[in-house]
């Protein structure tokens, strides 16, 4: 129990909760198609059975909320290409399986390429510490992971230390989303982790630009009870408002000295997101104070002699990006859980443990209930 006696076990404040959620859907009286903009989100419906306690018109979909799923294949395709030159490759653990345009990193490792999974930025540091030879961290993620890489390269690093920025600003693709959906999705459940940093202020201009009301949830299951009713709840009443539900770690302006951070190493900049399209300032990359750092910079020659890459079979046909944009689900896929597995994963929605197919995959989730409108 919280000091303000707040449990997240209790069983009949979430029975209260999902009555409301009820009586705020049955209000509308018509379908209700929401998006929640985080793998983690999407993790705890599925681990907790959440949809089975969504109203039948609540339809709940997973945008583009998993920053594996986003990075694109020719970022992946430029890391292979500097380990195949021998380049020493650090990186997450679940970047090792996402598929490239004919590779994945895995992959180029069984041949013989040093790719090495890390569990912290800081971890990079220490590691190029240890050699005099070129390391490259390839750097994924969102708000929340780009702020550990800006700390190391304000932290003096060691100047072997090279960084392949893939990280991403989540605020950039909800745009694009927002622009292209042609108005189905009527409101958006933000990340509570990625508002700690950004604070939740910096959604009021997307609120009112798009008309959409936008609630920022954490993690617990009450969380995202709460979070969702009092979406939906807005969403009847046609209030465009941004809502903090996760006050106990969001305030307004967010963590000031992380994001006075981020800016001092990141730019903004346009670029492909895999599975949804080109995203205006969609991008972090490395200011040029920092090119010194920079892995595009420093192997550039490399990079513009690598080999043109051929796409495997299958990747064209995968839906991954309809399901980031809230257009399908992971079931219309004619790949999903038949060619497309863990184990043998053809988009990058089934590699991470944050990709809504392989957490549908893993727990069971999509059957007819989901197909009908259900909660996807």
């Amino acid at each position: 129990m919280t000091p303000l006696g707040f449990q997240f076990r209790d069983v009949e404040r979430g029975r209260a909760l999902q009555a409301r959620l009820e009586r705020a859907v049955a209000r509308a009286g018509r379908p209700v198609t929401v998006m929640h903009v985080c793998g983690s989100h999407e993790q705890a419906i599925a681990r907790f059975g959440l949809r089975a306690r969504f109203p039948g018109q609540l339809r709940v979909q997973m945008g583009p909320g998993c920053p594996v799923c986003v990075t694109d294949a020719p970022e992946i395709d430029a890391c292979i290409a500097l380990a195949r030159c021998g380049v020493r490759i650090l990186t997450y653990g679940d970047m090792l399986g996402v598929p490239g345009r004919a590779q994945s990193l895995d992959d180029a490792r069984a041949e013989g390429a040093r790719v090495d999974v890390i569990y912290a930025a800081t971890q990079a540091a220490e590691i190029a510490r240890e050699t005099d030879e070129p390391v490259v961290f390839f750097a994924t993620g969102f708000e929340t992971t780009a702020v550990a890489t800006a700390a190391i390269l304000l932290g003096a690093p060691p100047a072997n230390l090279f960084v392949l920025s893939a990280h991403k600003w989540v605020p950039a693709a909800m745009e694009v989303v927002a622009s292209t959906s042609g108005g189905r999705i009527e409101g958006y459940l933000a990340a509570g982790h990625a508002a700690t940093i950004t604070g939740w202020g910096l959604f009021e201009p997307f609120a009112a630009r798009h008309r959409k009301p936008v609630v920022v949830a954490g993690f617990e299951p009450l969380d995202i009870l709460s979070g969702l009713a009092l979406l939906v709840e807005h969403v009847v009443a046609e209030e465009a408002r941004v809502v903090n539900a996760f006050s106990r770690c969001v305030t307004r302006d967010g963590n000031a000295r992380a994001l006075e951070a981020l800016f001092r190493v990141f730019d903004t900049s346009g670029g492909e997101w895999r599975g949804i399209a080109y995203v205006p300032a969609g991008n972090l990359t490395l200011r040029p104070d920092f090119a010194h750092h920079d892995a595009r910079v420093r192997f550039a020659t490399e990079l513009a002699s690598a080999a043109p890459v051929v796409e495997r079979a299958h990747v064209a046909e995968c839906l991954c990006a309809a399901i980031m944009t809230g257009q399908a689900l992971p079931t219309d896929c004619p790949h999903f859980g038949a060619a497309c597995r863990p184990d043998a994963p053809v988009g990058a929605c089934m590699v991470s443990t944050e990709g809504v197919c392989r957490i549908w995959f893993e727990h069971g989730v999509g059957g007819a209930r989901a197909t009908e409108g259900g909660g996807a």
